[in-house]
């Protein structure tokens, strides 16, 4: 175990406005300490009462990562591990909620020995321990921490004033980094850094000075900004790194690592690069600009719309996904996503499924959108349009195998009907008593669960292994008083769970590739090692298009 004195913390805060690319300046920098030879990890902390985002709003919030351990987290963990190609565990990630409920926990258990508990110093003491503890568990030399949202907001003071305190008590341990966005307004067509200026003195004002400006924006930043940058906000300019926005996210460690941020970063806290080069990182950016060839996918879900604006953070994990596999394919990903609502309003529009090379039904909950989706997993199925069902998609793939091939024309989830007389997906007698006391956060079956194949299925032969272990995060299970009808009529259960029995995944026997899973695959994928269920079914979809 490493030593606290050797450890180093860079703190990753925002400014300007929220998702401005913290998470993954964050797991850019820890991409280029990894491959400089560094044990790294990297910390989320959420600002939100909420004790983790299980409960959060999709549209609202984007996705809810899911770790080993069975943590809901923000999707920014989901970074954390594509880039470092590690598991995190619940120890990565805190809200103002679970400290302060850690906090309360501890004064009614007499662990403060009858002091006064009070906001300073005790939460920000806990939210230290917190930080150190991720660290030890992954044994980290170097943590990154991102602080959400941004600079000068109230919920964000305690967390920063822990940040102020930790540099107090190591001065050359600590650095800030202040990622922030230089916006240019089209009636003036110049790069402003007034917004910046603001955010920096925001940061100042609780006793902390940036190291570095990550200058986000549309286009790179020129000399005049760099250097007002640098008067204005206190920051060496050479520290004022300019950050334009990038086709690909993945090129984001290349350059930072032109920008010299990691090397410099290390010279400030007394250590050497003990590796040169991202070879990899390298070799995957010369992949992605050199592939031509497309394959098309459509997204079918429900968590795309908020006002008249497209929100794909809702998926994020899936969309990387496809676009991991589609590179190792040699294929070029065009994502479409499409409102499922649609093929319930206009059901003519169904057709429009026939001018994509697959399909994909993401996880999701509520009863809005489902009939849409059910009727492309159907046209899925007879047009042998290459399917990848996650959660809720093999979930209602088998409502709609039931229902059209089983002649179950009322099979449904008891999610959306309890009366069904075909419970096809039910409820398990302890998700139905938390339901009746809405007990929902933390509930659900979540986390990494074992999974038994069956030899010589595609599942198998895509993971080359007899048994696996995935992520899970539903309430509802397939029936098994349906397994040998759905059976006999050639939609295999190819994946078991060996202790409980519930079915993971189903495949359909005579297709090019229909596949549903219980579990998330997406949450494994990583950029250079892409899960091999996406991975199979983007090669179906390349010989669809062939």
């Amino acid at each position: 175990m490493l030593s606290k004195k050797t450890r180093k913390y860079i703190f990753v805060v925002g400014g300007v406005l929220s998702g401005v690319g913290k998470g993954v300046t964050c797991a850019s920098l820890g991409a280029i300490f990894k491959a400089k030879g560094f044990k790294v990890t990297a910390l989320k902390i959420d600002p939100y009462i909420n004790v983790d985002a299980g409960t959060m709003n999709p549209v609202e919030h984007g996705e809810v990562f899911v770790t080993d351990d069975g943590d809901e987290t923000d999707q920014d963990m989901g970074n954390y591990e594509r880039f470092l190609d590690v598991d995190l565990s619940s120890e990565s990630y805190m809200t103002t909620g679970r400290v302060y409920l850690t906090v309360i926990q501890n004064e009614r258990a007499m662990k403060y020995k009858g002091k006064c508990v009070q906001v300073v110093p005790h939460v920000p003491e806990e939210i230290i321990r917190r930080i150190d503890n991720a660290a030890e568990k992954h044994n980290a030399e170097i943590v990154l921490i991102e602080v959400g949202g941004t600079v000068g907001e109230y919920e964000n003071i305690l967390f920063l004033e822990a940040a102020r305190i930790l540099k107090l008590k190591h001065p050359s341990d600590v650095a800030f980094i202040l990622v922030s966005y230089l916006p240019i307004p089209s009636h003036l067509g110049e790069m402003k850094t007034k917004p910046t200026q603001h955010a920096a003195r925001a940061l100042n004002s609780v006793g902390i000075n940036a190291d570095f400006i990550i200058a986000r924006g549309k286009t790179e930043l020129d000399k005049p900004r760099r250097e007002k940058l640098a008067i204005f906000c206190n920051v060496p300019a050479d520290n004022c790194v300019s950050a334009p926005d990038v086709a690909s996210i993945y090129e984001i460690p290349l350059l930072l690592d032109k920008e010299n941020v990691c090397n410099k970063l290390l010279k400030m806290m007394h250590l050497r690069p003990r590796h040169a080069g991202l070879v990899e990182w390298k070799d995957l950016n010369k992949k992605i600009a050199k592939t031509k060839k497309e394959v098309k996918i459509a997204v079918v879900g429900k968590y795309f719309s908020t006002g008249e604006f497209t929100l794909a953070d809702s998926y994020i994990s899936v969309i990387e996904a496809i676009k991991h596999a589609s590179w190792f394919n040699n294929v070029k990903p065009v994502l479409e996503w499409i409102d499922s609502e649609d093929f319930e309003t206009n059901p003519s529009k169904i057709n429009i499924l026939r001018q994509y090379d697959g399909l994909v039904v993401p996880g999701g909950f509520g009863g809005r959108g489902i009939e849409g989706v059910i009727r492309a997993i159907k046209f899925a199925r007879e047009n042998k349009i290459p399917y990848l069902g996650l959660c809720y998609g093999m979930q209602l793939a088998c409502v709609e195998f039931a229902r059209n091939v089983l002649g179950k024309k009322n099979a449904h989830t008891v999610e959306i009907d309890p009366e069904t007389p075909d419970p096809i997906i039910h409820i398990s007698p302890v998700q139905a008593k938390n339901v009746r006391e809405n007990r929902y956060g933390g509930t659900m079956r979540l986390g990494a669960y074992e999974c038994v194949l069956m030899v010589g299925s595609k599942t198998q032969k895509a993971y080359s292994v007899d048994k696996i272990s995935e992520r899970h995060r539903h309430r509802y299970e397939f029936n098994n008083d349906y397994c040998e009808m759905i059976e006999d009529a050639d939609l295999q259960i190819v994946g078991v769970n060996p202790e409980s029995n519930l079915v993971e995944i189903v495949e359909l026997k005579n297709h090019p590739f229909f596949v549903g899973t219980q579990f998330h695959p997406e949450f494994k994928s990583r950029p250079m090692r892409p899960h091999p269920l996406f991975r199979e079914f983007v090669r179906a979809a390349v010989g669809r298009r062939v």
